[in-house]
């Protein structure tokens, strides 16, 4: 058998992606880390891939899962040291929105910013946001959230949302790619497996600890909290305060250490990124008072491989901190 050998002698960018892509015919896949990252059918990608954006990496993992090689995924906030509500985008920022075929924002005032490099720079391009996929997605099922203009914008502490915007961007590459298609419906349900872990711990946590309470130095993890059906009992001079990035009252500082110090809740939601007096004078009493703090983050720690990963991790905590078994 005679062994041909076929060099390029020149450089394409686009055409590297197309090969890269076909290149999955050949070679055969493997899974990689336990909790199914990239481990979900892939099979042959038809087709050229997809260009899309995330503005945020909170949403970054989930959307290359369900992309896989039939999709080339870029998000613009991929370190968790930029806080994505008061970003200043620089112009190549902007120059990654040209030439998006889908855009994936959260929404709300989270990352305004990035829908408006999106409008300018990818007129043409669908948007999937977050906020505004899980306010569909409540309405096809006949659940009552609220999605007004106070509506929380850590959308991806809401599994429903985590659900909806799944559902979204498979439906919208497939609209983008029909030839694909099939291989985005396998992708949604690999991605179903691997959020398995997630899911079982929310379960968990709702059937064991669905009357416990809680106070947060931050809004950012409520959404989790509610779907776990836990009690927020945080002042609600000091949520008002949060919720306005500014800092509270003496008074409501003073009813806050009060509620610690009286053992008034069962744990504390403690947001590790955030900085300043305030949030530490907060952990101090409940550590004084023997109330457990579960430690959360706003975006992805630099060392998590994945949105799974990083929820699991972050629910488990909780869960032994509620003395509820997983």
């Amino acid at each position: 058998m005679e062994t041909v050998i076929v060099i390029a002698m020149f450089y394409d960018p686009r055409l590297v992606r197309v090969l890269a892509a076909c290149a999955v015919l050949a070679v055969p896949l493997a899974g990689c880390s336990d909790d199914g990252d990239r481990a979900a059918p892939q099979g042959a990608c038809p087709v050229a891939p997809v260009d899309v954006v995330v503005s945020v990496d909170q949403w970054g993992d989930l959307v290359e899962r369900l992309g896989g090689d039939c999709a080339q995924v870029t998000t613009v906030i991929a370190s968790s040291s930029v806080d994505p509500h008061d970003y200043e985008p620089t112009p190549a920022d902007a120059a990654t929105f040209e030439g998006a075929q889908l855009v994936v924002l959260n929404g709300g005032h989270y990352d305004e910013w990035a829908a408006k490099l999106a409008a300018g720079a990818a007129p043409d391009a669908p948007v999937v946001e977050a906020l505004a996929a899980d306010h569909d997605h409540d309405h096809e099922h006949d659940h009552d959230h609220d999605h007004g203009a106070g509506a929380n914008p850590h959308a991806w502490y809401d599994p429903a949302a985590v659900t909806a915007v799944a559902d979204a961007v498979r439906d919208r590459l497939s609209a983008l790619a029909p030839e694909a298609a099939g291989y985005f419906a396998e992708r949604r349900r690999g991605l179903a497996t691997a959020l398995t872990p997630y899911d079982e711990r929310i379960e968990s946590i709702r059937a064991g600890a669905s009357r416990k309470t809680y106070a947060a130095t931050e809004t950012v993890f409520d959404d989790m909290a509610a779907a776990l059906g836990l009690t927020n009992r945080t002042p609600a001079g000091y949520q008002v305060a949060s919720a306005n990035e500014s800092e509270p009252s003496p008074a409501d500082l003073d009813a806050f250490l009060r509620l610690l110090e009286d053992r008034g809740v069962d744990v504390l939601i403690y947001n590790v990124q955030t900085e300043g007096s305030v949030p530490q004078q907060i952990r101090a009493a409940a550590e004084q008072a023997g109330v457990p703090v579960v430690e959360v983050t706003e975006t992805v720690p630099p060392d998590t491989d994945s949105f799974v990963t990083w929820q699991v991790d972050q629910l488990t905590a909780l869960a032994e901190a509620l003395g509820v078994r997983t």
